[in-house]
């Protein structure tokens, strides 16, 4: 195997950051043809977590992913904590029609409020709008903060917020914000380890399970996962370079029921990447990819 370092810069901070590194792994698949995986976990990831990042790599670099279901996927854009004017832009990049929010960042609940409105008006209302709170609320702000970003949601027209992502932190506080509220919960941070989905599905603390490839430890880790549990499925990225979001990609073609869009369309957040083309919507979906590798 080959294993070359890479480092790009992010378009727009995300996650607090404005760069991804790591190393893209060179291996050999079943066909004979080149494969390709990227270790990049964050910096403040435990010896643990990145041991995830690292089986994930290896299982991609060895090629032979399960075989899809479907030829496209249809993504989500994601609009980071930026001005209205610029949300609205980013909503519809690569012709996406449902979009992800950042919320509950540094800026005020009402600067979040006008944020997902934008978003909700320039995607009309046959758009769908979902929000990712990253754990941050507790549970009464949770819930007072959907009410009002569920009323902002509907201004375009259309039926309010699909979903929140990882409102807070804990799986009970998680629990405890889906009987409070009638917005359905995604658990995202909570599912990060083997045995992590099973807490969450034992407290019915969530609606949906949103899967990274990268963080579970392959693609075939996630399925395993999908297996066990007759629960919505969103596959999201881990804001990795093309080479990394190629395995979401594969992941999400895999999967046997895809009835949301999934948050695969961080490639329109990078400034540079590690591949000639990189990886993002066209007309709201993404099909199968080729990488033709620079880093």
């Amino acid at each position: 195997m080959e294993f070359r370092p890479f480092r790009v810069a992010l378009s727009t901070r995300f996650r607090g950051v404005t760069e991804r590194h790591g190393v893209l792994i060179r291996g050999t698949g079943p066909d004979g043809q080149d494969a390709w995986g990227e270790y990049s976990p964050f910096d403040d990831y435990t010896p643990e977590r990145a041991s995830r990042w690292w089986e994930a790599a290896m299982e991609a670099a060895r090629g032979g992913w399960a075989a899809p279901v479907r030829d496209t996927v249809p993504v989500n854009s994601i609009v980071p904590e930026v001005p209205a004017g610029r949300a609205a832009q980013l909503a519809r990049a690569g012709g996406c029609t449902t979009a992800k929010v950042k919320v509950a960042g540094t800026v005020s609940l009402r600067d979040d409020a006008r944020r997902v409105e934008a978003v909700a008006v320039a995607l009309g209302p046959e758009g769908r709008v979902r929000v990712d709170a990253n754990g941050a609320w507790d549970v009464d702000t949770a819930v007072k903060a959907l009410a009002e970003l569920d009323a902002a949601a509907r201004a375009g027209g259309g039926p309010g917020l699909e979903y929140v992502e990882q409102p807070c932190r804990t799986v009970a506080e998680l629990a405890e914000v889906r009987r409070r509220t009638d917005v359905l919960v995604a658990a995202d941070e909570s599912v990060r380890l083997p045995g992590d989905a099973d807490e969450v599905m034992r407290a019915g603390a969530a609606d949906i399970l949103v899967l990274k490839v990268a963080p579970m430890g392959g693609v075939a880790a996630c399925l395993r996962v999908v297996e066990r549990y007759d629960v919505p499925i969103v596959v999201s990225s881990a804001m990795e370079s093309s080479v990394g979001l190629a395995a979401g990609v594969a992941l999400a073609r895999a999967v046997p029921e895809l009835p949301y869009a999934c948050g695969l369309g961080t490639g329109e957040l990078l400034a540079e990447d590690t591949v000639r083309e990189t990886i993002v919507p066209r007309d709201g979906v993404i099909g199968p990819v080729t990488l033709d590798v620079v880093a």
